[in-house]
């Protein structure tokens, strides 16, 4: 189904609309279809989440992997025939409860990360990235399960400034939970 055949700028009342089993985000009014993850992308996801969410054990922040809807610049007032952006990160890490509402969440989680595959990894790289960087999202990374690759960000003045880099495995730290150590070897083993 062609969404933008029949609306030029679409809304967050359309997106409630759509059906379930379609994975769609809403980029600033367009549509955007999202394929089904490959194998490799679901095993990083789980495996991240799984270290996440150990960590956040007793803790007040969550974690919640995809589907799961983000409305990035969601004011409490807002209508939903205003809200023109729902992202769907494969990682969300949320750190204020108030803002978390039956469908998703209104605002800038504490962390997002995005598990790049050929599909989604230029718009994870591009316009996700100037999105998260401009909702005040706190920390972004950026994992290639193909490559084994993780680039982090970290927010600082209203801009995302490059933290790591880290090719093959190893362990990262998060900005955000600067204890909190990723096992980057057992996210991408085979």
């Amino acid at each position: 189904m062609d969404m933008r055949a029949e609306k030029e700028r679409y809304t967050y009342a359309d997106y409630l609309e759509w059906p379930d089993d379609e994975r769609v985000e809403l980029i600033e009014g367009v549509p955007v279809m999202m394929a089904p993850p490959q194998f490799i992308h679901q095993k990083v996801v789980m495996e991240l989440s799984r270290q996440i969410s150990n960590y956040l054990l007793d803790r007040p922040c969550l974690v919640l992997p995809a589907p799961f809807g983000v409305r990035l610049f969601e004011e409490a007032e807002d209508e939903p025939e205003l809200i023109d952006t729902v992202v769907e990160p494969d990682i969300t890490v949320i750190c204020d409860r108030s803002k978390i509402d039956k469908q998703g969440y209104k605002g800038a989680p504490a962390w997002i990360i995005e598990v790049l595959s050929p599909s989604t990894g230029s718009h994870d790289r591009s316009v996700k990235y100037k999105l998260y960087e401009r909702a005040g999202v706190g920390e972004y990374w950026l994992v290639d399960p193909e490559s084994k690759v993780v680039q982090t960000f970290s927010l600082e003045e209203g801009l995302f400034r490059t933290g790591d880099y880290l090719v093959g495995g190893g362990t990262l730290r998060s900005a955000t939970f600067p204890e909190l150590t990723i096992d980057l070897d057992r996210a991408f083993a085979e």
